[in-house]
């Protein structure tokens, strides 16, 4: 399981070297993480580490997903169930459990991250399986009882320059607001996540829509309040470091309908009322409000569309959201963002990332998009593409039409803290493969390609997400 120098650097002698030169100069660039969802409160408490099965299994839906699709339950892996039914409380035999299926996870990402991190932070040279998994279990449980694997400090050991969580509209932030307080120089930033408070279908959306308009000091439930109170909240935010919102909506779907029109369509699902159409149609409508707001308050816009969430109701039922049940789907960018875009695209002011799930519409959709429209940069592959193939196939799909500086370099989009290292090791070294196909076939420059690694491991995400 030693971790390979030349892990995921093309096989032919010419093009590895000239990755293995690239590498090296960008290697030990600081991290900036401008999207994840790591916990604000590891930062403001900095507490130890419970034990492994804790940070490595029971959080990362990669891993209790794979798990679960080979018939093992996540009461097994002690995942809390909603009616508070027992689940397996012993932590050394959910990592027993997952060590004997650790099999399951040969050529996957989840792999690379893992091994990585064994090996980079508890020294773990060997295959994990049933014959070592107590032994492992010790030698990890002993260190992250030291100092140095605290929150703050595996901060500071991963070289994190800046890092983002990812907060709900409705919250206080008050992890946040302790983080400031202490005195701390790490730097924690929230995002605008309002996904509680514009889409109809989320559980318990009038209520929420309720509290957030009252949150913000305003009495009526009116659409004129309701927009002022996204106003409030986004400089709440802002006064807390945020530099970009987040919306996680079904479809890039969005609408411009006169503001008459718009109250009355609030007025239609606030309640929980309203039609599929309609609840549709009050999403796309709150997309481009919140362009309207980005322009006006600088926040970066980040639209994450195409995913089917909570596929399996059963699982839903019993456990709740994010339970490693969503799915991709095929996404429209083309027409759904045309309102959008015919109001604030043309405004380099602006700048919104565009994500998706659906790879089909890399080179016929987004790239030709973001190639054009001033606003528009595209994400790095997201969730089910952050790997290396995916990695690959976007800058295949997409460099020839949006280039790179259309692109935003790389971010990690997760909550499995210790995999932010491996995760950003990854995209380098594919971004350095890439780099090196092009100078090796005279496409580009050697110091060209230099510039660029530099870029898109550090210059891409600081500029893009106004760091």
């Amino acid at each position: 399981m030693a971790l390979h120098p030349d892990r995921l650097f093309p096989v032919e002698p010419g093009p590895r070297g000239i990755a293995r030169r690239l590498y090296a100069e960008i290697a030990r660039l600081p991290i900036v993480s401008p999207h994840g969802h790591t916990d604000p409160r590891w930062y403001a408490e900095d507490e130890a580490f419970p034990d492994p099965a804790t940070l490595f299994v029971k959080p990362d839906h990669y891993i209790f997903r794979m798990l679960y699709s080979q018939g093992v339950t996540l009461e097994e892996l002690g995942i809390q169930r909603r009616d508070g039914a027992p689940v397996e409380a012993d932590p050394r035999r959910i990592w027993r459990l997952f060590a004997k299926h650790w099999f399951l996870f040969r050529g996957t990402p989840t792999r690379l991250w893992l091994e990585h991190s064994l090996a980079d932070l508890f020294g773990i040279a060997e295959r994990l399986g049933p014959e070592n998994a107590d032994a492992v279990f010790d030698r990890i449980s002993e260190q992250l009882a030291r100092p140095e694997f605290r929150p703050r400090a595996l901060y500071e050991r991963f070289g994190i320059e800046a890092i983002a969580t990812t907060d709900s509209a409705l919250d206080d932030l008050r992890w946040h607001d302790r983080i400031r307080a202490s005195g701390w120089k790490g730097r924690v930033l929230p995002t605008y996540r309002p996904d509680a408070v514009v889409d109809p279908d989320f559980a318990g959306f009038p209520e929420n829509v309720s509290a957030f308009v009252r949150g913000a000091g305003l009495d009526a439930v009116t659409w004129p309040n309701y927009l002022e109170a996204h106003r409030v909240k986004r400089a709440f935010f802002r006064r807390r470091g945020a530099t970009a919102s987040d919306h996680g909506h079904p479809s890039a779907r969005t609408a411009d309908l006169d503001q008459a029109a718009a109250a009355r369509l609030f007025d239609t699902v606030r309640d929980g009322g309203g039609s599929a159409e309609e609840r549709e149609l009050f999403r796309a409508q709150m997309l481009t409000e919140m362009a309207r707001m980005s322009r006006e308050d600088g926040l970066v816009m980040q639209i994450h569309p195409g995913a089917v969430r909570n596929h399996n109701p059963a699982l839903f039922a019993a456990f709740g959201r994010d339970m490693g049940a969503d799915i991709p789907s095929a996404t429209d960018y083309v027409r759904a963002l045309k309102p959008m875009l015919d109001l604030v695209g043309n405004d380099p002011r602006l700048t919104i990332v565009l994500f998706t799930l659906d790879e089909t519409a890399y080179s016929r959709e987004l790239a030709p998009l973001a190639g054009h429209y001033p606003a528009l940069r595209l994400g790095p592959p997201w969730w089910f593409f952050d790997s290396p193939d995916g990695m690959m196939r976007f800058r295949e799909l997409a460099t020839e039409t949006a280039g790179f500086y259309n692109t935003v370099g790389f971010n990690d989009d997760t909550r499995a803290y210790l995999s932010i290292p491996a995760r950003h090791d990854v995209a380098r070294r594919i971004d350095c493969a890439y780099l090196a196909r092009l100078v090796a076939e005279h496409r580009l420059d050697e110091d060209e390609a230099l510039e660029l690694a530099q870029d898109l491991a550090y210059g891409l995400p600081k500029r893009a997400y106004r760091l």
